[in-house]
């Protein structure tokens, strides 16, 4: 994978709060700021669709920054419920706990219910894995999955959706990893479909070298990405990081989401990763949700700032 240098990678990344709404059609991902005056808004073209995507909601974390996760959160789902038509179903790219805090993943559950989605998917970040090796992420969201590993596809409206989990082995090695089963699962997975078929991957560590100092990569992603180099339409949508980051790669879109506890610093501009530390005015300026809108004839991803504040 690329690396890219701390210059460039500023270049790429903006601050983004509350949420981008993607739209989905035709083979094009859109996206447009979550809004009074874009929920107002009603897509009425054949094959419009929209989804979520919630990110390192983090309930059970307390700092500086954000003193309760889990009322940031309740914003940012009262947002989603504010679009109109509402989005078909929601992403959770992982780390829905701090720590697997005891009553955490009830807290989530208990306030992703409000959300008004036909149905919400969540694939592990690694602080839903660092207790138990992911037994008690698994038993609430393993059983629709590929063997009860986490790991899933689906189709909706012509798209096909990949959930792959990445975080696994990262308390030891300090970065995302796919492993060699999930790796061939993934590649039998695409195998069928046509090089038409738009294809949108999701996962919690980026799959790209955001900052590999950090751990803010995958390992193994290369490989993987190997397969959808034939596809005409690649998004590939990250948590972990906090922060909004871009980059285009040939056929390939890659989007790294904000959380909605708390910011991490941009790479290089602290001595590690980790929640910074400032007022929690000023972090409601820097959490928020991704809100996708897909439509024909749109042009690819342009992700506009809002914010909690």
């Amino acid at each position: 994978m690329d690396r890219i240098d701390r210059r460039g990678f500023l270049e790429c990344m903006a601050w983004v709060g509350t949420g981008v709404l993607w739209t989905a059609a035709g083979g094009v991902l859109s996206s447009r700021v979550i809004s009074p005056a874009a929920a107002a808004e009603h897509e009425t073209k054949a094959g419009t669709f929209r989804f979520a995507q919630i990110s390192d909601t983090h309930v059970g974390f307390k700092g500086q920054a954000n003193n309760d996760a889990a009322a940031t959160l309740q914003q940012v789902v009262d947002r989603v419920n504010a679009l109109d038509p509402a989005p078909a179903f929601v992403l959770h790219t992982g780390d829905q706990t701090h720590g697997q805090k005891a009553g955490a993943f009830d807290t989530v559950a208990e306030i992703l219910k409000g959300v008004k989605a036909e149905r919400i998917f969540y694939i592990p970040g690694e602080h839903d894995v660092f207790l138990d090796g992911g037994k008690e992420y698994l038993s609430r969201y393993g059983k629709r999955t590929v063997g009860g590993r986490g790991w899933q596809s689906f189709d909706y409206k012509g798209t096909h959706f990949v959930g792959l989990v990445n975080v696994l082995k990262y308390k030891g090695e300090g970065m995302g990893a796919l492993g060699e089963e999930q790796i061939e699962w993934f590649e039998k997975d695409l195998a069928p479909l046509s090089a038409s078929t738009p294809v949108v991957i999701f996962s919690h560590v980026p799959l790209w070298a955001v900052y590999p100092q950090w751990g803010w990569t995958t390992d193994d992603a290369a490989r993987a990405l190997g397969y959808v180099k034939r596809f005409g339409s690649v998004t590939v949508l990250n948590g972990h990081i906090h922060q909004v980051v871009q980059k285009v790669e040939g056929n390939v879109t890659f989007h790294t989401a904000m959380s909605t506890a708390f910011p991490q610093p941009a790479p290089g501009s602290a001595p590690a990763p980790g929640p910074m530390k400032i007022p929690e005015a000023d972090a409601r300026r820097m959490i928020g949700v991704t809100d996708v809108t897909y439509v024909p004839g749109k042009h690819p991803l342009a992700v506009v700032d809002s914010t909690l504040a």
